[in-house]
């Protein structure tokens, strides 16, 4: 006859139940900021090189606080992407036949709700970086009235606006799956 030690006890249904959903979203959330922050910082980076190179400084007038919020959401992403890691940590840890070994609902729904703080706060500054670099290119295209050619470099929307604009989309959207990811997290473990 097996000796069942009352640490070592079945695992409930509602636990395997939140590892499963700890286990999908960190995944999902995961790998989404991750594939879309990569494609990001290659863009920044990219954008960014115009900044260095100095003999072309008028056709980037204007886009480095835009390029800054993107560096700073970008930054946060990387935090965003590290929770979404920690949602897959916890939910190996939840299938410890130990019962006291395993992380309690409280502190779980803490990282949860700070893994959301995160991705807001990095949605918030992204999204201020789209608006003043959306703003800078319509006032670069109000400024070309229809059928003139303005060769004013600094009054032309060029290839660094768009990238920047792209850079700051993707984030954006990034931060909208970790968002979610909590989210869905938050609504299947607190009920």
């Amino acid at each position: 006859m097996k000796n069942i030690s009352p640490l070592t006890t079945p695992l409930p249904q509602k636990v395997l139940q939140v590892s499963a959903d700890l286990r999908f979203a960190g995944l999902v959330g995961f790998w989404m900021q991750l594939v879309l922050g990569v494609i990001s910082t290659v863009t920044v980076l990219f954008a960014s090189s115009s900044f260095i190179d100095q003999t072309n400084t008028a056709n980037t007038a204007g886009n480095e606080f835009g390029v800054f919020c993107a560096v700073c959401g970008l930054i946060a992403l990387g935090i965003g992407i590290y929770f979404s890691w920690r949602y897959l940590a916890i939910a190996k840890l939840l299938r410890n036949p130990e019962a006291n070994q395993r992380p309690n609902k409280a502190d779980t729904i803490r990282l949860i709700r700070l893994g959301l703080m995160v991705n807001l706060i990095g949605m918030l500054l992204t999204i201020i970086g789209a608006e003043a670099i959306v703003g800078l290119v319509l006032a670069k295209s109000l400024a070309n009235p229809p059928g003139q050619l303005n060769l004013d470099p600094n009054k032309l929307v060029n290839s660094i606006d768009l990238l920047v604009i792209q850079a700051n989309t993707h984030t954006i959207a990034a931060h909208f799956g970790g968002i979610v990811a909590s989210l869905l997290l938050l609504n299947r473990i607190t009920r």
